[in-house]
């Protein structure tokens, strides 16, 4: 297979879209977490029970299933899938870590574009997940608040009039609500500001992971930042409050742009075209290498130092060259430095497919 038909097929269709502030603002996702009334909670149920959850959703949700807004859904079960493909799934947020690890009457019921994805028997019974382009936390709520109503009208939910959506964790209790946004911060990473301003999101009751969630690396100046406590505030408060924070990441991370062009500018345009080069030609390149020249790379792009390179490259690669995703393209296990060797070739040849577009 090509490259260029691997891209194609490979990259969720949302993620070719740019939304508002997308040279910082990544993606946005909007989770809720909801359980049936009456199913066993996943923590603690039978694979008989979650078997017949299973079953339940599938009738419900099946192939000739469409939504007016998401169009026609399809339902991926675990037991069909192999390890690898799994972590595919995982390496395009498309499901947890948690779920593809799980029994096997775990699902991902999937949009066309998958901009949504449904996960059944996590670790609550139902985790609703919209995503999308760009700075759109608003947009992502109203997306998962449509679908949740369309599901409600299916199924009855675990609710208490005091306390809210009931849940397997206590922190998701109340409305059930994670938001998050991912962003990419390189300049106050580099002009070590980031060290400082972490702690003060933290006491914000915000936490700040890496690229895959809790317990995850930041790599490639890639934070995702979101809400903890969903319990006595409402959905409009908690988005209120995380895009009041990631308002003013954005503006310091411009205002740590503009300082690192002024003060520092043969520095950081050395920095960006080393890292080119060296994804350019390099015939071996480690993940966490991979990740620091990329997003240098599109550092570059957005400050404008390097032309006729799509700004979507960082989301693709980053993607791309992730394990999973390296073996599918090969079509074969691979051991970690054959991973190594195929990614850097990968890189090499998604450059190249850039440079041979612009000449035409």
């Amino acid at each position: 297979m090509s490259l260029q038909r691997f891209i194609h097929e490979a990259i969720s269709p949302w993620m070719k879209n740019e939304g508002p502030d997308s040279d910082i603002v990544l993606s946005s996702r909007i989770r809720l977490a909801r359980n049936l009334e009456e199913h066993t909670f996943p923590v603690v149920t039978s694979n008989e029970d979650a078997e017949k959850l299973l079953n339940d959703v599938k009738k419900q949700i099946n192939p000739t299933t469409s939504h007016r807004r998401f169009g026609d859904l399809s339902c991926l079960e675990m037991k069909s899938m192999d390890k690898n493909e799994k972590q595919v799934l995982v390496e395009k947020h498309l499901i947890s870590p948690a779920l593809a690890e799980k029994s096997p009457y775990g699902a991902s019921i999937l949009s066309e574009d998958e901009s949504l994805s449904i996960m059944v028997n996590e670790e609550d019974h139902l985790r609703i997940q919209c995503l999308l382009s760009g700075f759109r936390l608003d947009e992502g709520l109203e997306l998962a608040n449509e679908i949740d109503d369309w599901l409600e009208e299916r199924f009855t939910y675990a609710f208490d009039e005091q306390h809210g959506y009931m849940t397997s964790c206590p922190t998701n209790v109340g409305t059930g609500l994670r938001a998050s946004v991912m962003m990419h911060l390189p300049a106050l990473v580099v002009t070590q500001q980031m060290n400082r301003i972490l702690p003060a999101i933290h006491q914000l009751g915000l936490a700040v992971r890496g690229i895959y969630g809790e317990g995850s690396e930041a790599l490639g100046h890639l934070f995702q930042v979101s809400n903890q406590m969903t319990l006595g505030k409402s959905e409009e408060d908690i988005i209120g409050d995380l895009s009041s924070v990631v308002k003013q990441l954005v503006q310091q991370e411009r205002a740590a742009r503009e300082s690192l062009l002024e003060s520092s500018n043969n520095h950081i345009e050395d920095r960006v075209f080393r890292s080119y080069g060296t994804l350019a030609y390099s015939r071996r390149m480690e993940s966490k290498e991979a990740s620091q020249r990329l997003s240098d790379v599109r550092l570059g792009i957005d400050l404008g130092m390097i032309k006729n390179v799509s700004a979507s490259i960082l989301n693709e690669l980053m993607v791309l060259t992730q394990p999973a995703f390296l073996q599918q393209y090969a079509g074969e296990a691979l051991s970690p430095d054959e991973r190594d060797q195929r990614r850097a070739a990968l890189i090499r040849e998604r450059l190249q497919l850039e440079a041979e577009k612009n000449q035409d």
